[in-house]
């Protein structure tokens, strides 16, 4: 009624005034004008006599329970196992209400109102799992679906016969009223939102962890293990870690599960199934490129040279990524090796393994990134004539070049002191910049040597608040039994030399030592037909700032092969995994008793006894002997 009334006022007084606006005359657009005007006073009108429109969402009476079984077995486990539970306890659901408005229009036109009403659902309630006690819980499982964790406020009993009643428990329904569930392990959720599994309790299930830590097991003799793989740009830290930008982005650090990270689980797991573990070996690898003491560079390395990380990006002795040595790739243009671990990395790692109670021992790593193809002078070789280094070899091939027993070889000459010096170069503690948890470098920038990788990170660690012990390096066989004469070894010098070092970083509270190769550690028997016997290594062992002898030991404990005719079944053992047979093999056997001469030996079993004819002593020769050794 007020469009026409208003449209026909309108057009009116258009009329009256007369005339025309580019060809429509005043009376036309006076209509239009008081048209719309009388629209809207229609819309307002009809709004405010519409009733509001209420919409309400389904509401529970109770609550549907998948699971709860009065009588039911409860299970024994061993080892990590997924599996259901059985509700034990339950509240009735809590129930909140959401209203929302919409409608109206804006200056009070565009229809009635429409009011809507959810209903939101939470439970609070306790699944039985098995026979405690338990060491840990892992994934969790809802509907068969990994469950996601984050927000939700739940906790696990380990079901030992000390355990008390659980208090959110004890709250509701009072002290005096609620069991304990001694002996029986359980988890507790508290107002699980249940929107998400159509307003029920879900079917849970979950990866208990309860190992045989009885003490002839491997759970309850473990008490050492090594942190690795040494590499991977954010494999150590300890807070999620994500690569891209804006929606596009990744997690690099969110594998096992979706709001922790990995070095978090993997501790937590660790502790969980090998609950005697007492000391850790975080290992961190740097990179280097040659076989030739005095051409190998160190380098921390990188997977890709640009790649953007949020909240932290990637650094280490204060080298951005852009100047990081870049590690070789496949033929699949993968890289053959994770990155060096961030510096922040690192740090946030040692500080959760101490704060777990952990002793951290800090092992600095070097991964030989030679590629195949590579053209590279093979110092194994006379006068290191021939091209092309195997690749990725072991860092104990490092040595002098030519190296020993070739023809040219610069070995027991002041040529080869020089190739040792140049491999672990000039870094002193001083050529360092320390901000709170940050260590740069100072030093000259050509200057990649052993030592500015080790003293490098002997600073982080102090920076991240000390470690127990400190290893200044480890297996360089082949860059120790250097000589640059007749009877001495300028990098055991050295070694000694970076020891020092390291103490006056470290101080006293840090034990430090060199992890030697098992079959370096108790000697040098060169082999050039002099029948000469070196304790090359007895120095550095007796150096007042080395505080015990490392040995990295994969001695052979065993010489099994196939099927029952080799010889240590005719000697009547029944299996590789005998205890007796093995045990007798740590101070027995191959290294001990007897040793191959030769590759063709060991294929048929031809064993040759080590013997000493001359003075008597063949525990100079057994590199299983450490009690003759140490005596």
């Amino acid at each position: 009624m007020a469009t026409l009334v208003l449209g026909a006022a309108g057009a009116a007084i258009g009329g009256s005034i007369g005339g025309a606006i580019l060809g429509v005359s005043a009376a036309t657009i006076g209509g239009f004008v008081g048209s719309t005007i009388g629209s809207v006073v229609d819309n307002w009108i009809v709004s405010s006599l519409a009733p509001t429109q209420r919409i309400e969402g389904p509401r529970l009476d109770s609550l549907r329970i998948t699971s709860s079984t009065e009588g039911a077995v409860i299970p024994r486990v061993y080892g990590r196992m997924r599996m259901g539970g059985n509700v034990i306890w339950a509240t009735d659901f809590r129930e909140e209400t959401k209203t929302t408005t919409q409608g109206g229009g804006k200056g009070g036109g565009g229809g009635g109102k429409v009011k809507t009403t959810e209903y939101l659902y939470y439970a609070s309630f306790a699944v039985a799992l098995c026979e405690g006690p338990i060491t840990g819980i892992g994934r969790i499982w809802a509907d068969g679906k990994p469950m996601d964790l984050s927000g939700v406020t739940w906790r696990w009993c380990p079901g030992d016969e000390a355990q008390a009643a659980d208090p959110f428990i004890a709250a509701k329904m009072g002290a005096a009223n609620t069991p304990a569930y001694r002996g029986t392990a359980y988890v507790v959720f508290e107002d699980l939102p249940l929107g998400n599994f159509g307003n029920r309790l879900p079917q849970l299930s979950f990866e208990v962890f309860r190992p045989l830590a009885d003490p002839d097991t491997a759970e309850g003799l473990t008490q050492a293990v090594t942190m690795i793989p040494a590499s991977g740009e954010f494999t150590y830290a300890t807070t999620g870690i994500r690569k891209g930008s804006g929606g596009a982005q990744t997690s690099e650090n969110l594998n096992a599960l979706s709001d922790t990270a990995d070095m978090v689980v993997a501790l937590d797991r660790l502790q969980a199934m090998a609950p005697k573990v007492e000391s850790v070996s975080l290992v961190v690898a740097w990179f280097g490129n040659d076989l030739r003491a005095g051409d190998c560079t160190i380098r921390p390395g990188v997977e890709v040279s640009a790649k953007t990380t949020s909240p932290q990006t990637w650094s280490v002795n204060g080298v951005s990524r852009a100047a990081a040595h870049l590690v070789s790739r496949d033929d699949q243009d993968r890289p053959v090796y994770g990155g060096t671990p961030a510096d922040f990395a690192v740090v946030q790692a040692i500080k959760e393994m101490k704060a777990r109670g952990l002793r951290v021992t800090f092992y600095p790593f070097i991964l030989m990134d030679v590629p195949l193809g590579n053209t590279l002078p093979n110092p194994y070789s006379d006068s290191a004539a021939e091209t092309g280094q195997p690749a990725f070899p072991w860092r104990g091939r490092i040595t002098c070049s030519p190296a020993a027993g070739y023809a040219g070889s610069v070995d027991k000459t002041a040529a080869a002191a020089a190739q040792v010096t140049a491999f672990f170069g000039g870094a002193s503690p001083s050529d360092f910049a320390v901000s709170g948890e940050t260590v740069s470098w100072t030093g000259p920038s050509g200057d990649w040597g052993l030592r500015r990788m080790v003293l490098h990170y002997a600073h982080l660690c102090a920076a991240a608040g000390g470690v127990d012990a400190f290893l200044i390096g480890s297996e360089l066989r082949g860059l120790t039994t250097i000589r640059d004469s007749a009877t001495t070894y300028p990098a055991v010098a050295q070694l000694q030399s970076l020891a020092t070092d390291v103490r006056s970083i470290l101080g006293p509270g840090t034990a430090i030592s060199y992890a030697a190769d098992w079959s370096e550690y108790f000697g040098h028997q060169p082999g050039d037909g002099s029948g000469d016997v070196f304790f090359h290594l007895d120095p550095l062992w007796a150096d007042s700032e080395i505080d015990f002898v490392g040995i990295d030991n994969y001695m052979p404990l065993s010489d099994w092969r196939d099927g029952f005719e080799h010889a240590d079944a005719q000697e009547g053992w029944p299996a590789i995994y005998d205890r007796a047979y093995l045990q007798k093999n740590i101070a027995g056997g191959e290294g001990f008793d007897w040793f191959y001469a030769s590759d063709t030996d060991r294929a048929a079993q031809v064993r040759t006894p080590i013997t000493d004819g001359v003075y008597g002593e063949p525990w100079v020769f057994r590199y299983k002997d450490l009690w003759n050794w140490w005596s």
